[in-house]
């Protein structure tokens, strides 16, 4: 009961906004595919068939696919480019003579993990902007999210609203800094993540994207998908075992990897998708290094928020807070109702009015 009632509170719709809309791409939806993805590969691999691997020797058949399950498989590199169906009979597929240099297979044994830990990093600077957060929002919203009160009720929550930001005035900078710490997180999460599936990939990752569109472009002639060198399909595994002499006998086999028709498809969304939201998270960046730099910009965003709010007053109450209280107001504007947060902002242009800021 307790696993549900955490997951109806995850995706619930009526929650005190913290953060923006770029932000919870990260710790929402990325987050959840990855997470649906991991279960989807440990499903196949795990309870399906991952492996199916055929001998011309007389090799028990689920000995033989339990073994290049564990040890792996490979390609033979130099036949990667060789001609399907004349030279040999998949790409990457060939006898292995020795000296031949072999690419080894065994990331697809780690994916459903992998996956899985991602998830785990893409939650992080959300946990760590809630930590440092600390419900501090939801309090201060006093439940004036709501446009049915009470006139009393409305004046009793907007007065001690107002009262808390008076007190506190000009002391919220560590919460600012805090918040864009988290978004430099995200960015340097999602980078960092690329950079690891590019290793975790063996290096195939970072043009994983660009070779696959190249691909569409190409003529069906001459088409080489590009996915099955990064998730191949059919590969090679040898056996050894003692004969009836008692001498070593290496036995070849080619096996199917099914599951890598789920890995690749996994992995050109990705790709698409982290490029995404690394250039989206750059933007939020060079958006939060503008509104640092020019203070201008902090009261045309509010203006364009709560348009329901006096201009005059706003831009009063702008210029007279700092860095810290802008984004306490921000946040304010997104989760009050829109006649209480003009109303707040009225009563703390007028509190404000008088204020001997130079001594404080």
């Amino acid at each position: 009961m307790d696993i549900l009632g955490n997951l109806k509170g995850f995706f619930k719709t009526e929650y005190t906004i913290i953060d923006n809309n770029v932000f919870r791409l990260h710790y929402k939806a990325t987050m959840v595919f990855l997470i649906g993805c991991s279960l989807l590969v440990t499903g196949r691999q795990y309870i399906g068939d991952p492996i199916d691997c055929i001998s011309k020797d007389d090799i028990p058949t689920n000995l033989l696919d339990t073994f290049c399950w564990i040890h792996t498989t490979f390609s033979v590199e130099d036949a990667w480019f060789k001609k399907v169906g004349i030279e040999v009979p998949y790409p990457g597929v060939d006898s292995y003579s020795p000296g031949e240099k072999r690419i080894y297979h065994a990331y697809y044994q780690w994916v459903c993990f992998v996956l899985f830990l991602q998830a785990a990093l893409f939650y992080v600077p959300r946990y760590f902007w809630k930590a440092m957060e600390g419900g501090r929002l939801k309090n201060l919203v006093l439940g004036l999210n709501s446009c049915i009160l009470s006139q009393s009720s409305k004046d009793e929550k907007r007065s001690l609203l107002v009262e808390y930001l008076m007190a506190n005035l000009n002391n919220h900078n560590f919460y600012f800094i805090s918040y864009v710490l988290a978004e430099a997180m995200n960015f340097a999460n999602v980078v960092g993540q690329m950079f690891l599936m590019d290793t975790f990939l063996q290096g195939e990752f970072s043009t994983y994207g660009s070779k696959v569109i190249q691909f569409t472009e190409w003529d069906w002639s001459v088409r080489y998908d590009p996915m099955i060198k990064v998730f191949p399909r059919l590969t090679k595994c040898t056996f050894h075992k003692y004969g009836s002499s008692g001498d070593v006998q290496r036995h070849d086999a080619m096996c199917i990897l099914p599951i890598n028709i789920i890995n690749e498809k996994i992995y050109v969304f990705l790709w698409f998708w982290f490029v995404i939201l690394a250039i989206l998270s750059g933007l939020v960046l060079v958006y939060r290094a503008a509104i640092v730099f020019v203070p201008k910009l902090r009261i045309t965003i509010l203006k364009s928020r709560c348009r329901m709010a006096n201009r005059d007053y706003l831009e009063s109450v702008v210029e007279k807070c700092r860095l810290g209280d802008w984004l306490i107001l921000d946040l304010l504007c997104k989760n009050l109702d829109p006649l209480n947060f003009r109303d707040v902002i009225a009563d703390f242009a007028r509190k404000l009015e008088g204020k001997d800021f130079d001594k404080a």
